[in-house]
């Protein structure tokens, strides 16, 4: 899980930075951000070494995808808009969900604990690559994204309470992230604002 989130999440997060013309060095840099800040920093969490400070080999993945990146927008013209784009997404957001859910759960957490650090590990990256992008985190205000990481972790917590196998947990976690994230991708699913509910009303901006 935490191989296939490594490399598909760099390939995205570099993906966004040639599309703000960022140069060789800044797209390896928000690529490898996308990769591994939120593995970091579910690390961390559980009172570890990053996995990325312990293996080359978690380094060569993302580089590894910032190559691929590099790749298709050679040969494609929108890669940041192309299939093969949305679902390299949507898998790492579904294998960095389990590897945080896995971990979460081996390092003795709560059950809220198991969700939520499968939701930073699945998020984090993207969420702190948009910052260098200068601009706010998209799973803050627009698309349905993090909401699939929940509820991949949620699942996973289910599982795992009625008696099911750790691997069962997974993969079944695996699938309702990234089925939830293609299906919202598809239908352009996303959650309301408050202003759409009736909460908060739109005020007009000021003509200055």
């Amino acid at each position: 899980m935490n191989t296939v989130g490594l490399v598909a999440f760099a390939l995205v997060g570099s993906t966004k930075a040639i599309r703000e013309e960022f140069d060789v060095f800044g797209i390896a840099v928000v690529g490898l951000v996308t990769a591994f800040a939120g593995g970091v920093t579910r690390d961390l969490l559980v009172d570890r070494v990053p996995l990325a400070l312990t293996s080359f080999g978690e380094i060569g993945l993302g580089i590894l995808g910032v190559a691929l990146a590099i790749g298709l927008h050679s040969a494609l013209e929108s890669p940041d808009g192309h299939p093969i784009t949305l679902l390299s997404d949507a898998v790492g957001l579904a294998a960095f969900a389990t590897a945080g859910a896995i971990v979460a759960t081996e390092a003795g957490v709560s059950s809220f604990g198991v969700v939520a650090i499968a939701t930073i590990n699945a998020v984090g990256g993207g969420a702190v690559a948009d910052i260098l992008l200068d601009r706010a985190p998209f799973i803050l205000f627009d698309d349905f994204y993090a909401s699939c990481a929940v509820a991949g972790g949620s699942v996973y917590v289910i599982v795992g309470g009625i008696g099911g196998m750790e691997s069962t947990a997974a993969a079944v976690c695996a699938a309702v992230t990234v089925g939830t994230r293609l299906t919202a991708v598809t239908y352009g699913w996303s959650l309301p604002a408050a202003q759409m509910l009736g909460f908060v009303r739109d005020e007009p901006r000021d003509s200055q």
